[in-house]
């Protein structure tokens, strides 16, 4: 079973920090907590913490080292930061043959803040390299899966070819559509979603992506609550959907029976790889034909795990020990299909 992952590659540089003003601001619904700094400040970092980052890359290494064969579609810098990003994917044994690298352009590049109290992050990125990726149909349809991650640039047009692709070649196609995306056009994918095998979101995407489609204000009390937006995203389509929201945990729905489990990490060092380590985990579990439950404790295990080091990388499990990790983890039924 092969797998690509497209979407951005990038490096992430850590700073760590307890000098933030974290402010709560419940009233805002896609941004219920902010952080704030004094203007003009200099505020100094005792460590940074680098690592490779970018959502085709981090779920390509998750889904790697969980034993999935697996390429990345990419687009670095042609510099030195490129040829190490692409080095460093290399080494968790992903195929790197499809990311290339754009002339006379700079490499993408992430600065993140992470408020040590509580391991969440602000991420500053430029994603410029990644803003050139063209699909050729040609190179994917030999791929048994797709996975959509970040895209940028023309990702209208770059969605439309990875869909007549997967169509084509009867490829599966898991998506994880951001924030940035949905801000642009939520009718383009919204349409994306019904074609989608498996979707993949944050709370803050799935209450986007309702916002528009139902036509609600973000105030409206049902936004608030996971069960409800999991249904109607299932409404748009996908076989299965998993929503994620950070400490809290994660919920999953094939449109049977609705599971909730919590992470099992409370005390967090970097939340910055949780989602895409979660994706790796849920995609690896319902590629290997496990059910909905699995396939979520796989994900919850592996999200929990990364969380626990800086950066999206480190902590991500092997299947081995991913197998007696979910031993631990609990998962309940919250509701029926109804």
């Amino acid at each position: 079973m092969r797998i690509i992952c497209i979407g951005s590659a990038t490096k992430d540089i850590f700073f760590p920090t307890t000098e933030g003003v974290i402010m709560e601001t419940p009233e805002d619904l896609t941004s219920q907590r902010k952080i704030a700094f004094e203007l003009g400040a200099k505020f100094k970092i005792e460590n940074r913490y680098e690592a490779p980052g970018g959502v085709a890359a981090n779920v390509a290494q998750g889904l790697a080292r969980l034993g999935i064969e697996v390429g990345c579609y990419s687009k670095i810098g042609d510099d030195n930061l490129g040829d190490w990003i692409k080095s460093e994917i290399k080494k968790e044994n992903v195929d790197v043959g499809l990311i290339t690298a754009a002339k006379n352009c700079v490499s993408d590049l992430s600065a993140i803040i992470v408020d040590s109290r509580s391991g969440e992050r602000i991420i500053f990125s430029n994603q410029k390299a990644n803003g050139g990726l063209e699909i050729m149909p040609d190179k994917i349809k030999n791929f048994n899966w797709i996975f959509i991650g970040d895209l940028h640039g023309e990702w209208g047009k770059i969605l439309d070819d990875i869909f007549k692709a997967a169509e084509e070649s009867h490829i599966e196609v898991a998506f994880n559509p951001r924030q940035s995306n949905i801000h642009d056009d939520a009718k383009k994918i919204i349409e994306a979603i019904g074609k989608c095998e498996i979707l993949l979101v944050n709370k803050d995407e799935a209450i986007e992506i309702l916002t528009y489609n139902k036509q609600l204000t973000t105030d409206n009390k049902e936004m608030n609550d996971e069960i409800y937006l999991i249904k109607e995203l299932k409404k748009l389509g996908s076989a299965a959907v998993a929503i994620t929201d950070g400490k809290r945990g994660a919920w999953a729905y094939d449109g049977n029976k609705i599971y909730f489990s919590s992470s099992t990490e409370n005390n967090p060092a970097d939340a910055t790889g949780a989602g895409d380590a979660f994706s790796s985990g849920f995609l690896a579990a319902h590629i290997q034909k496990k059910n909905i439950e699995e396939s979520l404790k796989w994900g919850i295990a592996n999200g929990s795990n990364v969380v626990k080091y800086y950066g999206a990388k480190e902590g991500l499990l092997s299947e081995a020990d991913i197998k007696e990790k979910i031993k631990s983890i609990s998962v309940k039924i919250v509701s029926d299909a109804s």
